[in-house]
């Protein structure tokens, strides 16, 4: 078995995408005709967003839609970076908003928190050294 996608239910399919590529740096790989489904280029695990009526669709018992102005779902991205303070204020400066700021663990990697547009918690931190 292999871990092959993270899907993530948006409002809107091609705002995440295009947010996700001005905020981090990733490539669009797959939008659906129907716009209701989108890819990531992100390394071997997929990201990937569905639209919440594609997610109405596909659950016949619903499920919980995400909203931005409340407490984020206790689940994150990380994302790894050599440049942390850049990262992050970039991803700032194209709609995602500040959850914690960068700090430095006991262990020594730095780690800051933010939500993108729909309201995801998103780790921006170094990568652990050994």
């Amino acid at each position: 078995m292999k871990y092959a996608y993270t899907i993530l239910y948006v409002e809107d399919v091609e705002k995440t995408i295009s947010f996700y590529e001005n905020a981090f740096g990733f490539q669009k790989k797959f939008i659906s005709p129907e716009s209701d489904y989108g890819e990531l280029v992100s390394g071997e695990t997929t990201i990937a967003f569905a639209s919440n009526s594609l997610g109405n669709s596909n659950f016949e018992g619903g499920f919980k839609k995400l909203s931005i102005n409340e407490k984020p779902n206790g689940i994150e991205m990380a994302f790894t970076s050599e440049n942390i303070e850049e990262d992050f204020n970039k991803a700032i400066n194209v709609g995602a908003v500040k959850y914690e700021s960068i700090k430095e663990k006991p262990w020594g990697q730095k780690v800051g928190y933010l939500r993108d547009i729909n309201g995801f918690l998103i780790e921006i931190c170094t990568p652990i050294k050994n």
